[in-house]
């Protein structure tokens, strides 16, 4: 059987379905322009599922000159840049309670938690072991390097670090590299406290 043969047309195809290339559709929205409408462009920010229906010449003039952050000021663009970072959706940072099921009203439904597996007693025990467990002589060379106590808090060791290093640095003392080896004792000492998890 030929291809070009009007049996093939109806043996292949519905009679009702028109295989012809249609000419008419949707006008360019762009003014003044007759053009067929062959693309479509975004309207804009808040509108996103909305569309200008252009022909190719006016998507393209459009595209050019889009901005979907034209109106925002730099921190508005900026705060937006990084809640997209996870899809507009809100986000904590690990630890700090939200989202997790409270063992009297969650999995466990009326039943107790006799040995405090997955309650603040945890925390506080592990608080209370981490602050009596011995100090290593390497943590206790680091922290007389930085100046500092055994009960410093890392808060006292982060201001302590950066006062140091500030005093230290070369670019702070108008290039003099005199003390350089103090500083990388300085920067090693607190890399090894942040490392053992100090503070």
């Amino acid at each position: 059987m030929k291809f070009d043969s009007p049996l093939f047309d109806r043996i292949r195809v519905k009679p009702e379905k028109d295989r012809r290339l249609k000419t008419g559709g949707p006008s360019c929205e762009w003014h003044g322009c007759k053009e067929k409408a062959t693309h479509r462009a975004p309207k804009g920010r808040g509108r996103e599922k909305d569309y200008w229906r252009f022909c190719l010449n006016h998507v393209r003039e459009y595209n050019q000159a889009y901005n979907f952050f034209a109106g925002m000021s730099d921190a508005a663009v900026m705060a937006y840049q990084k809640d997209a970072l996870t899809g507009h959706r809100p986000t904590w940072k690990m630890g700090t309670g939200k989202g997790t099921v409270r063992p009297d009203i969650g999995a466990f439904g009326s039943h107790t938690d006799p040995f405090g597996l997955f309650g603040e007693g945890v925390r506080a025990e592990q608080k209370a072991r981490a602050e009596t467990r011995p100090i290593r002589n390497a943590e206790r060379k680091a922290l007389d390097t930085l100046g500092l106590d055994v009960g410093a808090t890392s808060q006292q060791m982060k201001m302590r670090f950066k006062e140091l290093v500030k005093r230290h640095h070369p670019d702070a003392n108008g290039g003099d590299r005199s003390t350089e080896d103090r500083l990388v004792e300085i920067i090693q000492a607190y890399n090894y406290l942040k490392s053992v998890g100090f503070g």
